[in-house]
């Protein structure tokens, strides 16, 4: 009997619904959080419903990586999927917020392993030339997603009830697992020596000490009694780490990927960048709603250009990758990215909505560039055997990345509006709050407008200019990998 083959273009289009219902989540949480604090009477507790799916997600995408190099993706993959599944039936089932957080949780868990075994999967059964634009079309789902997913959230809390933004999950995710299962051949991997898992506790253990400590810095209200044990914690996790990875068979990340230079340039630009694009993508919409006064749909449409560019320069970065050096690569790359970040520290308050559009068309180019070359060099200098490892530590940087940045823009911008506040006794941090929603703004003493909005202009400045700094960080990091290979 003949050995049946992978079905290369159903097990893409399933990795590419499996992606988008990962992306559309948060967004569309977003969405539905009015409804579900209103219901389920939890303003206290809402921001663990956004940061212990992120905490899970990020503590298992490293193991999940391993594993998949260890026992097969296909395995891994479905079993995230499976645990994915679990917990948004448990999300919409929920009744009381901390049952709600609790099932997030376990959704996390199973969201960790579906990006990076995603790109895995599409390392493995996509050439290196072919590679850049298949990358390029899975990540579009994060673009289409958030387009959608705002009408999409709004439309099934009008029609339905909040609890069915969990539920829709179900039915595709089991689509989707019957598609990976049935048509994703792979051999089968076996392994004769011993699983890390010293190794996995005490990277899980540094990772939640980190993000954890890194939340706390964002709060406006910072818990200090909290912070330190926090970042105590992911210090002597991390150093244990070290010593039990040094001496393990089969550690969880090889420590050895860590001796090429490549490997960690492209890892910490693709941090640093991640950094940038999270500065980009929640702050430009409040610059156009608090600043601007538009919409909250005009708002967020200000990045949709981004998104859509970050496809294009997705198949162009395969096309580059054949003929240049990755280093040469992100080097343009970066240069766009400094220009676009200039360009948001300079403009003028009265800068019209069009114009941002433009700037996010190019921010696009270089976001879709930096993090395909990234994604595909780091695969291709790791070796077959630790694509899945190299693949979940790229992840992992950018989500490191992404949550470090947040939390100095939250602290930055919190300064800087205390700051401008402090000088008038008319202004007080709730016009701030209210200035942002433009349905709010309007109740706002008309005298005053100007004002906060000057004030929240020179607040979200400051973002940017910590954003250069960021991308010419990343432009030296680059620079030393090109002086080695000369």
């Amino acid at each position: 009997m003949e050995k049946r083959k992978t079905n290369v273009l159903l097990v893409t289009i399933a990795l590419f619904v499996a992606t988008f219902m990962t992306a559309i989540e948060g967004t569309i949480v977003s969405t539905a959080m009015p409804t579900i604090i209103s219901n389920l009477h939890g303003m206290r507790l809402m921001n663990w419903v956004f940061s212990i799916y992120l905490l899970t997600n990020a503590m298992m995408t490293p193991i999940y990586g391993k594993m998949a190099d260890r026992i097969g993706r296909k395995p891994i993959f479905i079993f995230g999927l499976v645990l994915f599944v679990i917990g948004s039936s448990l999300c919409g089932l929920s009744n009381h917020m901390e049952t709600l957080i609790i099932s997030r949780a376990i959704q996390g868990l199973g969201a960790g392993a579906i990006m990076p075994v995603s790109f895995t999967i599409i390392a493995d059964i996509y050439p290196i030339e072919k590679r850049a634009k298949v990358l390029g079309f899975n990540g579009s789902a994060w673009g289409i997603a958030s387009i959608i997913a705002p009408l999409l959230g709004g439309f099934i809390v009008d029609k339905l009830t909040w609890h069915w933004i969990f539920f829709i999950n179900v039915p595709i995710g089991l689509i989707t697992i019957g598609l990976i299962w049935y048509f994703l051949q792979e051999e089968k991997r076996t392994s004769d020596q011993p699983i890390d898992y010293w190794g996995s506790f005490w990277l899980m253990m540094a990772l939640l000490g980190l993000l954890y400590g890194f939340q706390l810095m964002g709060e406006t209200h910072l818990s200090g009694g909290l912070l330190v044990p926090a970042l105590v914690i992911a210090v002597v996790a991390f150093i244990l780490f070290v010593r039990v990875e040094k001496k393990a068979q089969d550690p969880i990340i090889s420590l050895s990927l860590f001796k090429n230079r490549t490997f960690v340039v492209q890892n910490a630009v693709a941090a640093l960048v991640s950094g940038f694009l999270i500065g980009f993508e929640v702050y430009m919409p409040m610059w156009m709603q608090g600043i601007l006064g538009l919409k909250a749909s005009m708002g967020g449409f200000v990045v949709t250009p981004s998104s859509i560019m970050w496809i294009f320069a997705s198949l162009w970065a395969g096309q580059l990758l054949v003929k240049h050096a990755p280093q040469r690569i992100l080097m343009g790359s970066l240069a766009i990215l400094l220009g676009g970040s200039i360009v948001l520290a300079l403009v003028p308050q009265t800068t019209p909505f069009w114009f941002f559009l433009m700037v996010a068309a190019c921010l696009g180019i270089g976001f879709g560039m930096i993090i395909t070359t990234t994604t595909v060099t780091s695969q291709s200098v790791a070796g077959s055997d630790k694509v899945g490892v190299a693949t979940s530590f790229n992840t992992l940087s950018r989500t490191l990345g992404q949550t470090l940045m947040v939390s100095v823009y939250g602290i930055i911008l919190n300064r800087q509006l205390a700051k401008g506040i402090s000088g008038d006794s008319r202004l007080n941090q709730n016009m701030l709050n209210e200035l942002i929603n433009p349905e709010t703004a309007a109740k706002l003493p008309q005298n005053l407008l100007p004002d906060l909005r000057h004030i929240l202009y020179n607040g979200l400045h400051y973002i940017y200019f910590a954003s250069i700094v960021l991308i010419l960080v990343a432009m030296w990091i680059n620079l030393s990998d090109r002086r080695q290979k000369q």
